[in-house]
């Protein structure tokens, strides 16, 4: 989609254009948008434009008991763990009208402050950990209904080549990109990774861009005391200098604020760019043309204030053997795509954690706990090697016979041939287990 196409994104405005009409000239409909808040006179306004390209006057929309109340629907819905308070979603909904209620008042009257961010770590699959901010219930609410106030207003401005954290956009889309492009012939990858991007956003620029969109001094003073906002890991607590707490219900989106630029730029340049979030690759025609691609990032990335990952920033061929580039959990590589070895090991793990031997329940009970979990991860990775399934399916195979020996008081891994014998495929597929080869087939052969 072109520039000047994107710029022109219209409304949902009956009086305007209608829903089918955009869908038909492959525009977005802003249906998503939170109804209570963005009214059609609004909407229309992202098209047609406000004077200076800068909106006012919304801190009031994001105090509103309705933008409230939808804010706190999602909030609830999403779940999540405690902040600092101890206060639990289930604690906060026994109360939620009189909490919304305060929340109003405050944000009305310029009384709010938002409480430290609780840090944790989350083990890696390489041993290391990763920091995830946990704000308190009440402050991912007054997040969330800033989100809901301001994310049309840069989803206007925001390019087709980002995929990440944005309204009717996820991983499958930019992965049906990607193959797209490694078909056309766009096989010379640079394949991209900012270091610690989260962490590491510089907080004036990032308000300098938020503000070339918004001119309310209160809601740009709401935003700045989120970046501010202390944070608390056991006894210590500090205040930090850059970056977007990862767990922060607004983080993803100033994210994507801050990283727009650079869409931009690779777009105007000519380079075909697939973002999602901080992970994205560029597909080029020609080793020179991506190593001038990546020239390119590493000027934007050094004048912006971030940081490429040395070891995982690299120019491949795709179609030479022993190169490829992982994106979004899969490895591509001479035109075919496999499950990155990481994805892999990870759902080896949860297999193993649930096929225990000394898990003590029935056949039926251990398959009614494995079918979510295989379907939900075919339904993503579908579009694999299939040799990758058939392994598959012989490891959770095997370590339900293994289990079945184990009901029978026999030691054993369910390796033996009589064991394969007495429990052959079709047993655990009359037992009712996914497999995911035969679905893979299905998929492929659809009657």
């Amino acid at each position: 989609m072109s520039t000047q196409r994107q710029e022109s994104i219209t409304s949902a405005d009956p009086a305007k254009r209608g829903a089918e009409t955009l869908e038909a000239e492959g525009l977005p409909v802003w249906s998503w948008v939170e109804a209570s808040v963005w009214t059609e006179r609004m909407v229309s306004a992202l098209v047609n434009g406000v004077k200076g390209g800068r909106w006012y006057s919304l801190i009031d929309k994001v105090y509103a008991p309705a933008t409230l109340a939808a804010a706190w629907t999602r909030v609830r819905a999403n779940r999540g763990a405690a902040g600092v308070d101890g206060v639990s979603i289930e604690r906060f909904e026994a109360r939620a009208e009189i909490y919304l209620a305060e929340l109003s008042t405050e944000l009305r009257e310029g009384t709010y402050r938002p409480q430290p961010v609780r840090r944790v770590e989350i083990p890696k699959d390489d041993g290391r950990t990763r920091p995830l901010g946990i704000p308190a219930v009440k402050d991912r609410v007054a997040q969330m209904a800033v989100k809901l106030v301001i994310e049309p207003i840069f989803e206007a401005t925001f390019r087709p080549e980002s995929y990440g954290f944005r309204p009717g956009r996820g991983c499958r889309d930019a992965l049906r990109e990607v193959d797209r492009l490694l078909k056309e012939g766009f096989t010379f990858v640079v394949d991209a990774d900012l270091q610690s991007y989260f962490d590491t956003i510089p907080h004036e620029p990032l308000m300098k861009r938020v503000e070339e969109r918004i001119s309310d001094g209160r809601l740009l003073a709401l935003l700045h005391s989120w970046l501010k906002q202390d944070i608390m890991a056991g006894l210590e607590r500090w205040t930090p200098t850059g970056g977007t707490p990862q767990g922060a219900v607004i983080s993803p989106l100033l994210a994507n604020i801050y990283l727009a630029p650079l869409d931009a730029q690779m777009a105007a340049d000519g380079y075909r760019m697939v973002r999602y979030a901080d992970d994205f690759v560029v597909l080029c025609r020609s080793q020179e043309e991506a190593e001038a691609a990546l020239a390119l990032i590493q000027e934007w990335v050094a004048q912006n204030g971030l940081r490429l990952h040395p070891d995982k920033t690299h120019v491949v061929d795709c179609w030479r053997a022993g190169q490829g580039f992982e994106f979004l959990g899969y490895r591509f590589a001479r035109g075919r795509r496999y499950v990155r070895k990481k994805s892999l090991t990870r759902l080896k793990g949860k297999i193993r954690e649930k096929t225990r031997r000394t898990r003590g329940q029935s056949l039926a009970r251990i398959i009614d706990d494995l079918n979510p979990m295989l379907r939900g991860w075919f339904g993503y990775f579908k579009h694999a090697s299939p040799n990758t399934f058939r392994k598959l399916d012989k490891l959770v195979r095997r370590r339900l016979r293994a289990i079945l020996r184990k009901q029978e008081k026999r030691p054993g891994l369910g390796l033996a041939r009589a064991d394969h014998l007495r429990w052959p495929n079709a047993y655990f597929a009359n037992a009712g287990l996914f497999a995911l080869h035969t679905a893979w087939q299905c998929a492929r052969h659809p009657r």
